[in-house]
């Protein structure tokens, strides 16, 4: 769905209503620090931090980013520290907050079960950002968008309150280098310990290879994964050989990209199937074949309780209604270097009129690559950065072209666009599933909305 759009109310609502709802982690640092900015509208994020279990840090926080009332609207966010391989205590606060704050609100005034979703593309702020939801009590961590082996054996140590590292992908890092971040639970805050409950693991994969060598190779204990198809939205696994891309410029998915199911059945751990599930026969489907259930994303995420914006939300569900929405799997949009998919709208940087108008800056630096310098030390480029600023840090021009924003732009989504010193406001960038051609299926008669509990319904209807 994006950062910020399967948030704390979506992943209450899924969860009060008996199913597990999973919070996206990505960006939650930058995210709640920008609601404190808009003013905090309920008092949600203030009254969470009020329940930090450690002395100190919520308070700094709040006198340094709250402000009454709300900026003005051309008034600039205030910044943040970038992402990095050895961050402050600041940054490390911010993560670990941020990730508490988004989770406790998910698991504030019910039992029910609920987990968050990261990145492990996005690694510099893994191990702060695990920490903050294991403080709030979070169920479950799902992890796709690469390998994320280490994450099982962090999840134990951290549990018992011991410092953990995980090793930094580098390129041109030489052989045998080893460039590793560290985060000790000690250094937040007074040094308190406070409790954190070991969630369960789930891996997002895309293939029975991965999910094999997780099994047998893992630093911990995997307990069960998200198999997840090219249908579903955000990024998905580029096709396995030489990409291909069809008449539209899409990549080209075959047999090979098909995950065999029965050695998921064969490894006997619990898993769930992903993209173009959102039919109660679908459901049936899967569980015939032996699966424990379905994720549903694109179904949820114009929903009410969701984080996208509501004008966003009217838009997509009219051109649903039309039958005019369209997806483009688009190679080339993420920096990551997946395919990432794409609502086509025309006031989004979905419409390269928009795209060329927009001034290339990297301020909030979540997907960023890092690369060995001739010194040795660590640098950080990102190919949708200015092009020259890429180029001069070892990078490929080729590599910048289509290349967008997605950290400002997936921010925008959700209503807390940037306002940059030129007077720029970066713009919507909407990610769904194939799925969002027919989300107004969902919507009740006589009404133009529709909640959490009306695709629960549908998915799971009443008997």
């Amino acid at each position: 769905m994006g950062a910020g759009v399967s948030d704390w109310r979506l992943a209450r609502a899924v969860s009060r209503a008996g199913q597990m709802g999973v919070v996206s982690g990505t960006g939650l640092d930058a995210i709640y620090l920008r609601r404190l900015q808009d003013g905090d509208p309920g008092g949600h994020m203030r009254r969470a931090l009020d329940a930090f279990p450690i002395a100190g840090v919520a308070d700094r926080i709040a006198e340094t980013y709250f402000i009454e009332g709300g900026k003005s609207p051309e008034g600039r966010f205030k910044a943040k520290p970038m992402p990095r391989m050895n961050p402050s205590k600041k940054l490390d606060e911010l993560m670990v907050v941020g990730n508490f704050v988004e989770v406790y609100l998910a698991k504030e005034g019910h039992d029910g079960v609920v987990g968050v979703n990261y990145l492990e593309k996005i690694q510099t702020p893994h191990l702060a950002s695990i920490y903050g939801a294991m403080l709030a009590g979070v169920d479950y961590v799902l992890m796709g968008a690469g390998i994320p082996m280490a994450i099982p054996g962090i999840l134990d140590r951290l549990s018992e309150g011991l410092p953990v590292e995980y090793r930094l992908d580098v390129k041109g890092a030489e052989r045998g280098e080893v460039f590793a971040m560290h985060f000790d639970p000690k250094n937040i805050g007074d040094g308190s310990l406070p409790p954190a409950r070991r969630p369960q693991f789930l891996a997002i994969v895309s293939s029975h290879v991965l999910a094999t060598a997780l099994v047998r190779k893992a630093s911990g204990r995997v307990d069960g994964f998200v198999v997840e198809g090219p249908t579903a939205g955000g990024h998905n696994a580029p096709p396995r050989g030489k990409m291909a891309l069809n008449d539209l410029g899409e990549p080209i998915y075959g047999d090979r990209d098909v995950p065999d199911l029965a050695v998921f059945r064969e490894l006997g751990l619990p898993f769930w199937l992903a993209g173009g599930y959102a039919e109660p026969e679908q459901i049936t489907a899967a569980l015939e074949v032996g699966a424990a259930g379905v994720q549903v994303g694109t179904a949820f995420a114009y929903c009410e309780e969701s984080g996208f914006t509501a004008a966003t939300k009217r838009e997509v569900i009219d051109l649903s209604s039309a039958g005019r929405a369209k997806i483009f799997t688009d190679p080339v949009a993420s920096p990551t270097g997946f395919p990432f998919k794409v609502v086509e709208l025309d006031d989004s940087l979905s419409n390269p009129v928009v795209y060329e108008k927009r001034s290339r800056i990297c301020d909030l630096g979540y997907l960023r690559t890092a690369y060995r310098r001739e010194d040795g030390t660590v640098g950080w480029r990102c190919p949708s950065e200015p092009v020259e600023d890429y180029v001069r840090k070892g990078g490929s021009e080729e590599d910048t072209v289509g290349r967008k924003c997605l950290c400002n732009a997936l921010i925008a989504n959700i209503g807390h666009p940037q306002v940059q010193r030129n007077g720029e406001i970066e713009q919507e960038l909407i990610t769904s599933g194939d799925d969002v051609a027919d989300v107004a299926r969902f919507l009740p008669p006589d009404r133009d909305t529709y909640t959490a509990l009306d695709v629960i319904d549908y998915l799971i209807p009443p008997k």
